[in-house]
């Protein structure tokens, strides 16, 4: 990366492998993953592959998320999943499947101590609640989905400064921009002041091109047009 950027990175991703060659990399200052990646990734035995990614990744934060959808056994996975290792953050989506929101289940994990990293938040007024609930003097996410605000034809920036605003010097919650869907919005993420953002290994791979030339990049694409028709023999 040539440019300056205070954000932080995390690693979103379920393939261990990838997982741990992704804590290695200095500008990876943590990860994180949900049962869905871990599905697709063909992970059967949840537990074990949170013991082994733990066992490679002991020293920079990771979210592990329950996925009971009753709040007593959201609870109980949480306080189970936080004490596989120091540096676990247990994700809590913001409610159930029937849109009844978490704060029971916030409210008693955070008053215990235990690091959360709320997740799906998307509107304004979950984040008040949240926050209503939320010990702040204990470390914690707010995991915003940007992304899928965006998909929806939002501009997800104002609710992302809106978080922000609300949190005060001795808060030890931290903001994280979730679910981008290019490199411009890890720029966006930190050009609003945004404490961190997640991005899987394909928009990772794409932190190289951070300040290419665009003059370079567009002959590079010509040359890339030309040499597959080649290759393809195509006549007119």
């Amino acid at each position: 990366m040539t440019q300056k950027m205070n954000i932080k990175l995390f690693a979103d991703g379920a393939n261990l492998s990838e997982m741990v060659s992704m804590a290695k990399q200095e500008y990876i200052s943590g990860l994180t993953t949900n049962p869905t990646l871990m599905r697709k990734a063909g992970v059967l035995d949840y537990k074990k592959f949170a013991h082994d990614v733990l066992a490679e990744i002991p020293d920079k934060p990771i979210s592990f998320e329950v996925f009971s959808d009753e709040f007593d056994g959201m609870i109980r996975q949480a306080k189970q999943i936080s004490t596989w290792g120091p540096n676990v953050y247990v994700k809590i989506p913001i409610t159930n499947t029937a849109g009844i929101m978490t704060k029971r289940v916030i409210s008693e994990l955070s008053n215990e101590g235990i690091k959360l990293n709320i997740t799906a938040i998307m509107t304004i007024k979950q984040i008040d609640e949240v926050l209503e609930v939320l010990d702040q003097s204990n470390p914690s996410y707010l995991s915003i989905f940007a992304g899928r605000i965006a998909d929806t034809g939002v501009d997800p920036i104002p609710t992302i400064k809106y978080s922000l605003n609300l949190l005060n010097e001795q808060s030890k919650v931290q903001v994280i921009w979730a679910s981008p869907r290019e490199l411009l919005n890890v720029m966006q993420a930190n050009d609003c002041g945004c404490h961190i953002i997640t991005a899987t290994s394909d928009i990772l791979k794409k932190l190289s091109l951070i300040g290419k030339d665009l003059n370079t990049y567009s002959v590079e694409t010509v040359q890339m047009f030309f040499n597959d028709a080649s290759e393809a023999a195509y006549e007119i």
